[in-house]
């Protein structure tokens, strides 16, 4: 039974230049503005609870005062009045209260070994003397460099419980978040997220520690008012309302033969569970100034951690988000889908930082954003496409098993909401760039 086309006509009346009133896609605001002080965007969506995420989710997106500031400059500006110093004793005192004197793990710390999960660990164990136990959930495709970093990290210093889900089910679900929703790093966030306070719960370690909250990019203002993430994000009574890869569970089970088995590793908490072992998560970020660039320094003096050998694709920076392959696609996704390249996230963190100004940031977004993730673009493809012997059931529901370039490019036009996009003489622009829009 083909559930998935190989292509789908796209209406390009929609993206006259000259048309208004244009729909917008995922219920995006049809107006596009940008920030007066960074280069985001109103098209940022917030987090979400990942396991309710369908084809018909309504994004809620970043919100703007009345002066065109977005929630993430002015959480940047509050962070200035911030007495840092109470913060410390805060973590002093939170740290005593979980810490155990008996050499067992006292604190779970999640990540990659990228430079937030390093530094996030090496603070708590060298400066406040908690015994950490980090954990990790093993991406699509390591890139190299990746890889040397996680084994740095624990080289620094640290036991690492390192989780590698089934490659072919999370290969099946990649391909699945990439028809349904157009997110291939889905499943991966899901499987990320959920893994931490599981693992906390299994090994009686309530006390689990993040690096930054998700309000320093966009997230609502008032998240930043708590040190702790909601429960809601990765607990739920009831899994049969559980989604993954925007298909719901009942789905996965019935009509594409998958096992509850096979989607443990990407499922939430169960809730009771988590009271019981009182499982609580904290942003290290509330109480310690979060830098980005600052994170990275340090991770390179006491880590010797070790940034991308190139420029990543789609923006100018580094040293974030290169632990995985699939990170190209995801990034290129959200251009596609929102407007907002890898480019503008990077270049609004730098801008609320304080590195780089306003105008610089500009220029970098029109120079790099959205750049076509060539890079690693004929393995990805690869990762994508349903073998017919690895996948003698799954080949049936495509009717392309197979991810070509050209079947990729259709579900890309596809996810082109047309009150971002125009499309003119055979080529897709945005309607509003930054750029013009300064």
């Amino acid at each position: 039974m083909t559930i998935f086309k190989a292509f789908q006509e796209i209406d390009y009346s929609q993206y006259e230049p000259l048309k208004s009133d244009n729909d917008a896609f995922f219920g995006l605001p049809k107006e596009v503005q940008y920030c007066n002080k960074c280069v985001i965007s109103n098209q940022r969506p917030n987090s979400a609870v990942e396991f309710s995420h369908t084809k018909n989710t309504r994004k809620t997106t970043i919100s703007f005062d009345e002066e065109g500031i977005c929630d993430a400059c002015q959480v940047a500006e509050d962070k200035l009045n911030v007495n840092w110093a109470d913060r410390a004793k805060e973590l002093e005192e939170v740290c005593n209260k979980y810490r155990k004197n008996d050499g067992t793990y006292d604190v779970l710390v999640p990540g990659s070994g990228g430079k937030d999960s390093f530094y996030t660990a090496h603070i708590l164990k060298y400066k406040f003397g908690m015994n950490p136990l980090t954990v990790t959930f093993a991406p699509h495709i390591y890139t190299d460099w990746g890889y040397r970093n996680l084994h740095k990290w624990i080289d620094a210093g640290f036991d690492n419980y390192l989780f590698t889900p089934n490659k072919k089910i999370h290969r099946l679900l990649t391909r699945l978040a990439t028809e349904t929703i157009f997110h291939p790093f889905q499943p991966f966030m899901l499987g990320q997220k959920n893994m931490a306070p599981k693992l906390a719960a299994q090994f009686n370690i309530p006390f689990v520690v993040y690096g930054e909250n998700e309000a320093e990019y966009g997230n609502p203002r008032q998240d930043m008012s708590t040190a702790k993430r909601s429960h809601r994000y990765y607990t739920t009574e009831d899994p049969d309302k559980v989604y993954i890869a925007g298909v719901a569970m009942s789905e996965l089970l019935d009509k594409y033969g998958l096992t509850k088995n096979d989607l443990e590793a990407f499922m939430p908490a169960n809730p009771g569970l988590m009271s019981k072992v009182g499982v609580d998560v904290h942003y290290l970020g509330y109480y310690m100034k979060w830098h980005p660039q600052e994170c990275y320094y340090y991770s390179v003096e006491h880590g010797d951690f070790e940034a991308c050998p190139e420029r990543n694709t789609g923006t100018f920076s580094k040293y974030a988000s290169i632990d995985d392959k699939i990170d190209d696609l995801h990034w290129y996704s959200t251009f596609i889908k929102f407007g907002i390249g890898r480019c503008s996230y990077d270049a609004a963190q730098e801008i609320r930082s304080r590195d780089i100004e306003r105008v610089e940031g500009v220029a970098l977004v029109k120079r790099f954003d959205g750049e076509y993730p060539e890079r690693f673009f004929d393995t990805l493809m690869d990762y994508l496409s349903i073998d017919t012997k690895q996948f003698p059931n799954a080949k049936e529901w495509f009717e392309s098993p197979e991810m070509t370039k050209e079947y990729f490019n259709n579900i890309v036009d596809r996810n082109r909401s047309p009150h971002i996009w125009h499309f003119k003489e055979g080529q897709w622009g945005l309607r509003k760039p930054v750029w013009k829009a300064s």
